[in-house]
C-alpha cells in the first residue's frame, strides 16, 4: 500500500508561506524576563564595534527558558542566542573557542525543542528573522521586508537575507502545487500533471529573478569582508582559529568539542523540495552519472559511505518538521518516473523538461553570484599588498592559507566544479533528447558559468568552500546547489 501524500498542516507549513512560520515572527520575546537578552540583541552593531561584546555576554545572568510559552516565542529566543554566540565567537581579534553557560544553557534548551543544532542556521538568519515594513501590507515582496536582527546593522546585510526571505515567499505555493502533481500522477491524471509541472517551470522562473536582485543592495566586498566572517561555523575553521571546533560549556560537565557549519542557504528546504520532486539526484562530488556505484561501496575501514552525504547532512541544519516533510515527500516522488512512462505525451515532456530547464538556469545564476561573491573576493584579499592599516581580527575575511591548494574559506578551488556538478546532475534526468542535450555540459550546450570566467581548474583535492563555511569534500559529501 502507497504511503499517503503528505499534508502540509501536519509539519506546520502552509500553502500561503511554505517554509516560512504561519505567522509573522515576534520582534521582541513578550515576557520582560528576556529584557537583558533582547538589550544586548539591540546593540549588537555597538557591542562589536567597540569589542566588547564578549565581557557583556560574560556577565549575562543564567536565564531559563520556562518562562518561553508559544513556538514564535521559542523561534525569537533562538534567533537573539545565535546571534549572540557567533558575536561571542567571532567579535574579538580572535575567534573564542569556549562557549560560557549563559549562552550554552538556553541554546541547547531552545535548540532541543526546535530540532535545530546549536548554531545560526538559514532559518535563524532568514526564515524567522524578517517583519514587514507595513503591517497592513504582504509580508511576501522584498518591497515590503525589513529584518528583525543583523551584525552589522548594514544594508548589506539585510538585504542578503531578504532576498532568500522573499524567495520563500515566491516559492511557497509550489509545494501544495507539487502535492497535488504527486496525487494527480498516482490518479492517471496527465493533464493535471502537466498544469502542475507547467506552473511549477513559472515559479521556478520567478524565483530566479529574485535571486539576481541580490546584486541590487549588497555589495561584494561589504558582504565578504564584512557580513561572511559572522556567519562561519566551527567546522574546518582551523585557519580561522578553532581547530577543534568549539567548547560549548553548560556548567555542569566538562565541555566538549563540537564542530557544526555555518550559517548557508544550502539549507533551505525549498530547493531540496525541487529536486526531489522533479527526481534529480546529486552524486558525491567528482563521482560521474556512471559512477554510482563507487558512492555506496564500502570504504576501507569497512564502514559503508553514504550516497548522499552532504544532502543529508544540510538536512540536519533545517528544522525538525522541515526535515520530515522532505523525507516523506521523497517517499511518494513519483512525478519522473510518471512522466517517463508516458514518453508519448508530448505536452507532458516538454512540461517536466521545462521545469529541468529552470532549475539548472537558477543554479547557474548562483554559479556567478558565487565566483562574483567568493571567488573573486577572495583572489583580492590574497594579491592585496601587506599593511599595518589592515585589521588584525582573524576570520575568514582575513586569514591567509597556508596551503594555495586547500584555500579554506578564503579561495574557490573546488566550490565551483562542486555548483557545476550540482547543476549538471540537474539536466540529468530530462525526457526529450534535445533537452538533454541542451541541460548537458557537452561542447555547444549551454555553459554561462564555465570554469574558464573565473580561471577555476579542478584538480586532485576537493574543497568546497561555500558562502559561510568550508566543507571539505570527501566521498560522504555529495553536489547540491550551495548557495
Amino acid at each position: 500500500m502507497l504511503p499517503p501524500v503528505p499534508s502540509l498542516a501536519a509539519y506546520g507549513l502552509s500553502p500561503e508561506h511554505g517554509f516560512l512560520p504561519p505567522e509573522l515572527p515576534l520582534e521582541t520575546l513578550p515576557d520582560l524576563y528576556y529584557a537583558k537578552w533582547e538589550a544586548i540583541a539591540a546593540n549588537l552593531q555597538p557591542l562589536l564595534l567597540s569589542k566588547r561584546i564578549r565581557p557583556v555576554i560574560d556577565r549575562l545572568p543564567l536565564l531559563s527558558t520556562e518562562h518561553l510559552q508559544t513556538e514564535a516565542e521559542w523561534r525569537r529566543a533562538y534567533v537573539i542566542l545565535v546571534f549572540l554566540l557567533h558575536s561571542y565567537v567571532w567579535g574579538g581579534e580572535r575567534p573564542a573557542e569556549r562557549i560560557p553557560p549563559q549562552l550554552t544553557v538556553p541554546l541547547y534548551q531552545v535548540c532541543e525543542r526546535l530540532e535545530v543544532p546549536p548554531v545560526a542556521t538559514y532559518a535563524g538568519v532568514c526564515l524567522w528573522n524578517y517583519k514587514p515594513i507595513f503591517p497592513d501590507e504582504p509580508a511576501d515582496s522584498l518591497d515590503n521586508l525589513a529584518c528583525l536582527q543583523t551584525f552589522t546593522g548594514s544594508l548589506d546585510e539585510q538585504w542578503f537575507y531578504l532576498v532568500s526571505v522573499a524567495i520563500e515567499a515566491q516559492g511557497a505555493p509550489a509545494l501544495p502545487l507539487m502535492l497535488q502533481a504527486i496525487a494527480a500522477a498516482r490518479a492517471g491524471n496527465a493533464s493535471q500533471v502537466t498544469a502542475c509541472l507547467q506552473r511549477l517551470a513559472e515559479i521556478i522562473d520567478e524565483i530566479t529573478l529574485l535571486l539576481q536582485r541580490l546584486y541590487e543592495n549588497c555589495d561584494p566586498h561589504v558582504f565578504y569582508h564584512r557580513i561572511r566572517p559572522y556567519l562561519a561555523g566551527s567546522k574546518n575553521m582551523s585557519e580561522a582559529g578553532l581547530p577543534h571546533g568549539l567548547l560549548y560549556d553548560d556548567g555542569t560537565n566538562p565541555p566538549e568539542y563540537r564542530q557544526y557549519g555555518g550559517g548557508s542557504n544550502a539549507q533551505s528546504s525549498l530547493i531540496q523540495f525541487f529536486d526531489i520532486v522533479l527526481g534529480v539526484e546529486h552524486r558525491p562530488t567528482g563521482v560521474g552519472p556512471h559512477d554510482q556505484k563507487k558512492s555506496s561501496s564500502p570504504s576501507t575501514s569497512g564502514t559503508a559511505r553514504p550516497r548522499h552525504g552532504f544532502i543529508h547532512e544540510m538536512r540536519e541544519y533545517m528544522p525538525g518538521s522541515h526535515r520530515r516533510f522532505l523525507q516523506d515527500v521523497e517517499a511518494v516522488a513519483n512525478i519522473r518516473a510518471y512522466v517517463d512512462a508516458r514518453r508519448t505525451d508530448p505536452a507532458l515532456r516538454i512540461a517536466y523538461d521545462a521545469c529541468l530547464s529552470m532549475l539548472r538556469n537558477m543554479r547557474d545564476k548562483h554559479i556567478q553570484i558565487v565566483s562574483r561573491y567568493i571567488i573573486v573576493q577572495s583572489r583580492g584579499n590574497q594579491q592585496a599588498p601587506p599593511s599595518s592599516m589592515r585589521p588584525a581580527a582573524m576570520n575568514l575575511a582575513t586569514v591567509v592559507p597556508t596551503d594555495g591548494k586547500k584555500l579554506r574559506g578564503t579561495g574557490g578551488t573546488a566550490l565551483i566544479p562542486f555548483l557545476k556538478q550540482a547543476r549538471d546532475e540537474t539536466g540529468e534526468p530530462a525526457i526529450d533528447a534535445w533537452a538533454r542535450r541542451l541541460l548537458s555540459n557537452t561542447p555547444g550546450a549551454m555553459d554561462s558559468a564555465s570554469l574558464s570566467k573565473v580561471g577555476e581548474q579542478p584538480d586532485g583535492h576537493l574543497q568546497v568552500v561555500g558562502l559561510c563555511g568550508t566543507w571539505t569534500a570527501d566521498d560522504s559529501e555529495g553536489g547540491i546547489c550551495h548557495w
